[in-house]
């Protein structure tokens, strides 16, 4: 595997190849300092991400049907340096997990799972503690009493996205490898669109390529969408707003189709992010690249104001003035989110949630994240592309490396 775990920018200092160990050990410290902080005991982590960033666990992401019922638990407890999982999945041993703190799987959506887990907890915590959680399940809600000592437990989700939000350099380095990825896969994509490919030929060259390249899943299945010159032609949408992103399909793509891409995988359990315009077997006509110099010209905007220390409302105030004080991002996502072990996380940024939430998100250096603006232009389609930026103290770095083919620079 080519080694690209330094990235294309010298602003950054990325370990390369990144330190696993190291990169466990500071985010055991960051959660148990913020446990000490906020006075929990013990944490209860079922969201996959989340024990992810506890334990270093990976696992297969695949059957939906079987990923809540057989997915990994860690509980985090206060003192211990070393975190507990609870997991079907044998591999995980080799984690560096001490045999007494690697457990077999419980299943917390059955009644018989959170008795047996109950049991378990209370030879880890005692009782009496203060006990956090992420999740519940209908079964454990059921058996509240049995494994909290308090109701309502406290939230441990709070915890983790404090911790979260920022990234070490070498979670910075596996998400780069990820994105890294994605390029490669995504270039060969783009080298083979031609009038008469199926939107489905895209996606199984797209998926052949990750996991060539050392994907470990794919998180959002490659979206090839045909985006019409009016929003009638697309589905009704309740909010009226374009109607993005729809299924891939066998639709055989035509000269001159204007093609919305975006898609994501995970490697080191971190999660990328891509999105461009394509245009199939063309090149844009003069209307089509000024929507893409809109689109630059809102980048380029946020881009300069991006540093930590600002507030969402400082990013969303001069993309709008670009735009003539309109939103320029889809009505049902956000001008920009955070990125890491999931796909979209906070901070998110313009979202309807309103001014006031965009006020109270402060970034802080070592965020990552996407900005996705939109470009409508009703009657002639529109433009939409996505970059991946590191916030630091001076400003901003970018994580994206891909070009804006057929449209420019």
């Amino acid at each position: 595997m080519v080694d690209v775990f330094t990235g294309e920018s010298s602003e950054l200092d990325l370990p390369s190849p990144p330190d696993h160990d190291r990169m466990q050990r500071e985010r055991g410290l960051k959660i148990r300092s913020k446990m000490d902080e906020t006075g929990i005991d013990a944490m209860v982590l079922l969201a996959n991400a989340n024990v992810t960033y506890a334990t270093g666990a990976t696992w297969p992401l695949s059957d939906a049907g079987r990923g809540n019922v057989e997915r990994p638990v860690a509980v985090v407890v206060a003192g211990d340096e070393m975190p507990h999982l609870f997991t079907p999945y044998e591999a995980a041993a080799t984690l560096g997990i001490d045999a007494d703190h690697f457990h077999g799987p419980t299943y917390l959506d059955a009644e018989e799972g959170v008795a047996r887990f109950a049991d378990a907890l209370a030879e880890l915590v005692s009782s009496g503690a203060t006990v956090a959680v992420d999740e519940i399940t209908g079964a454990m809600h059921g058996a509240k009493q049995q494994i909290f000592s308090a109701w309502p437990p406290r939230s441990a989700s709070d915890v983790m996205r404090d911790v979260r939000v920022t990234k070490s350099p070498e979670e910075l380095a596996l998400l780069r490898h990820g994105l890294w990825i994605t390029e490669q896969a995504m270039a060969e994509v783009q080298s083979a669109l031609v009038p008469g490919a199926r939107q489905t030929d895209l996606t199984a060259t797209f998926l052949h390529r990750v996991f060539e390249l050392g994907a470990e899943a794919n998180v959002l299945d490659p979206i090839w969408q045909v985006m019409p010159d009016v929003k009638a032609e697309l589905p009704w949408t309740t909010h009226g707003d374009v109607a993005c992103p729809l299924l891939t399909t066998e639709r055989v793509l035509d000269e001159g189709d204007v093609l919305w891409v975006d898609t994501g995988i995970q490697y080191g359990g971190f999660h990328s992010d891509f999105g461009r315009t394509w245009i199939v077997g063309g090149e844009p006509s003069e209307r089509q690249q000024a929507q893409y110099e809109k689109w630059r010209e809102v980048d380029d905007v946020v881009r300069s104001v991006a540093r930590a220390g600002v507030t969402a409302s400082e990013l969303t105030a001069p993309a709008r003035a670009v735009f003539d004080g309109q939103d320029p991002w889809m009505a049902h996502f956000y001008l920009g989110h955070g990125l890491g072990l999931d796909l979209a996380e906070p901070p998110y940024v313009g979202t309807d949630l309103g001014e006031r939430y965009d006020n109270r998100q402060v970034l802080e250096a070592g965020t990552v994240i996407v900005i996705e603006p939109v470009i409508w232009d009703e009657g002639h389609s529109g433009y939409r592309s996505e970059n991946v930026y590191v916030i630091t103290d001076e400003g901003c770095v970018c994580l994206t490396d891909y070009p804006y083919d057929p449209y420019g620079r």
